[in-house]
């Protein structure tokens, strides 16, 4: 086979693996971003996935990123359920001898109290004016 014919084949494959690895990171990206909102944080499988990728697209690093993602999945995962925890115990002394898990202990409490996962504060209004008031103008007062 002649050289420049063999060069053009190698620059075609080195672009549609590029283009695979790149519609599958998108994939991938797009799989945890809805998942992650369905249920807790995913844990190494899902970042450790994520950041091998992201390795790889950065020189080569696959197995650098996906420590660094597994890391990172096992912390955020940590946070989301110690979180979970400190609401089942808020809820407990709310509901004595109320009987669950101590996820649907959380989810209740998030229920009750118009808060979210992963914050123990209550949902603002865009405006930044707690929930159940309005907002006045400034330089209103009450008479």
């Amino acid at each position: 086979m002649p050289a420049p014919h063999r060069q053009a084949i190698e620059k075609t494959d080195k672009r549609m693996r590029k283009i695979v690895t790149l519609g599958l990171a998108t994939l991938m990206a797009a799989t945890i971003g809805t998942a992650a909102n369905a249920s807790e944080p995913g844990g190494c499988l899902k970042y450790g996935a994520a950041g091998a990728v992201g390795g790889h697209m950065a020189n080569h690093h696959g197995v650098l990123g996906a420590a660094a993602g597994c890391a990172a999945g096992m912390y955020r995962r940590h946070e989301y359920r110690k979180e979970a925890r400190a609401k089942a115990a808020l809820y407990d002394k709310e509901h004595p001898g109320a009987k669950g898990t101590y996820q649907q202990k959380a989810t209740a409490y998030d229920v009750e109290h118009s808060t979210t996962p992963g914050t123990m504060q209550p949902n603002q209004q865009p405006n930044g004016a707690p929930q159940g008031g309005e907002a006045q103008p400034e330089g209103a007062q009450h008479l």
